[in-house]
């Protein structure tokens, strides 16, 4: 196995070269999708019969995605505007079924729960989404609904994405997409979002009391005023780890998620977003950068000038991204989460899009001729282990297979040792 070596932790601060930040990395939407598709599944293991390598059929405007041990290609049935789009399930290169789906809009994510196949994407040029269930075996149609659904341990947690008509947030069955409770339309509800789907609700109200509710049961956790004898507002809400954090005009208050009491308060002036990465918070300034903070207590650990936005935190470290300022596009990094400390730069590394939630990650680095070298992060350990060598574009990664579009618009799949 040939692995390359990041280097020894070097001596530079991190806060040397300002850079534009890179294009939605590390930001909510990615996020978001990056949740919607990187879901937890069981995968077998593979007997070693199976083939390491197959092709199967894309075209124009065809989407693959991965999940366990299956590839599941999204295509038109023609190409005439609002056409109807089918799912054709492959396992080791071979057809399993093909499924009509009920409507005309893109698939955005595609992922396996218990017995079921959910398939999420806006639903026609008005954008409102949909959530569609299949039967995993046949892939005969069993629901869908308007909404856009979040896992929520066993079941699915689905929240309407058009303003007209009441906005009720529904956890469903993912066999077959009953209502097992709601909660009441026209209140302000987010999602906390875990590794695993939705750990957890958050009700905002423009005043009055905030709660927090269990994902699983809608029981009622915590509620507490934040804000008593202040005028109503919409406030900027948001949770990372064991705290919610309201971002103000001045910086950012903390509160404990369980109680709601008060925890600390930063000034962080032009502050954009936070998020948990793993032993620190790290807070982007919308101009660029950000800040390692204290969950504690809110001190400022670090700062850095370049990098912005976290996309991998492990073992003490984090991976990073930045435009690199040279008009060159993005680039990775790794930080040490502790000091902010840069370990090891990666030029002309990219992520590969995980399709599925676990500890692996890919990276690619182009050798030419259409040829990509695979690598797999090894966070804590600083290192690159090599995956192989692939070909092609768009690449997306499962924990058992990558895929990766041909020159012919057909998908190139491949298993992962």
């Amino acid at each position: 196995m040939t692995v390359i070596d990041l280097g020894e932790p070097r001596d530079d601060t991190v806060s040397d070269v300002p850079g534009r930040a890179p294009r939605a990395v590390g930001r909510p939407f990615r996020v978001l999708v990056v949740l919607l598709v990187a879901l937890v599944t069981l995968a077998s293991a593979t007997p070693p019969a199976r083939p390491a390598q197959w092709t199967v059929p894309g075209g124009t405007g065809a989407s693959a995605f991965v999940a366990g041990d299956r590839v599941y290609v999204v295509r038109p049935l023609d190409w005439r505007p609002g056409a109807l789009r089918e799912m054709v399930a492959y396992r080791d290169g071979r057809e399993r079924w093909r499924s009509r789906l009920p409507t005309p809009g893109d698939v955005v994510s595609v992922w396996e729960m218990g017995d079921r196949v959910l398939a999420a994407g806006p639903n026609g040029p008005d954008q409102a989404w949909q959530t569609v269930a299949l039967e995993a075996a046949t892939g005969r149609l069993s629901w869908r609904q308007n909404a856009l659904g979040y896992p929520a341990g066993d079941a699915l947690l689905l929240q309407p994405t058009t303003g007209s008509g009441p906005q009720e947030v529904r956890r469903v069955a993912v066999s077959d997409g009953r209502t097992l409770w709601t909660v009441s339309p026209g209140v302000d509800v987010r999602f906390v979002l875990g590794p695993s789907g939705v750990e957890g609700l958050l009700v905002v109200p423009e005043a009055g009391e905030t709660v927090v509710l269990d994902a699983v049961t809608g029981e009622r956790l915590a509620a507490r005023d934040l804000h008593p004898g202040e005028l109503p507002t919409q406030r900027r809400v948001l949770t990372a780890g064991d705290l919610v954090l309201e971002i103000r005009e001045d910086g950012v208050a903390a509160y404990q998620r369980q109680t709601l009491r008060s925890r600390w308060a930063a000034d962080l002036p032009l502050l954009d977003y936070v998020d948990s990465c793993g032993d620190v918070l790290c807070a982007s300034r919308q101009t660029g950068g950000m800040w390692g903070l204290d969950p504690a207590t809110g001190a400022v650990r670090w700062t850095t000038d370049r990098w912005f936005g976290v996309i991998r935190a492990g073992g003490g470290r984090l991976l990073v991204g930045a435009g690199d300022g040279d008009g060159g596009g993005d680039r990775l990094a790794m930080l040490d989460a502790d000091d902010g400390r840069l370990v090891a730069d990666l030029p002309g590394w990219a992520v590969v899009a995980p399709n599925e939630f676990g500890d692996r990650l890919f990276l690619t680095r182009p050798l030419g001729g259409g040829r990509l070298l695979l690598a797999e992060l090894d966070l804590p350990a600083g290192r690159l282990p090599v995956r192989g060598v692939l070909s092609g574009v768009d690449c997306s990664a499962g924990r058992a297979l990558v895929v990766c579009r041909d020159r012919d618009g057909d998908f190139a799949v491949r298993r992962l040792p």
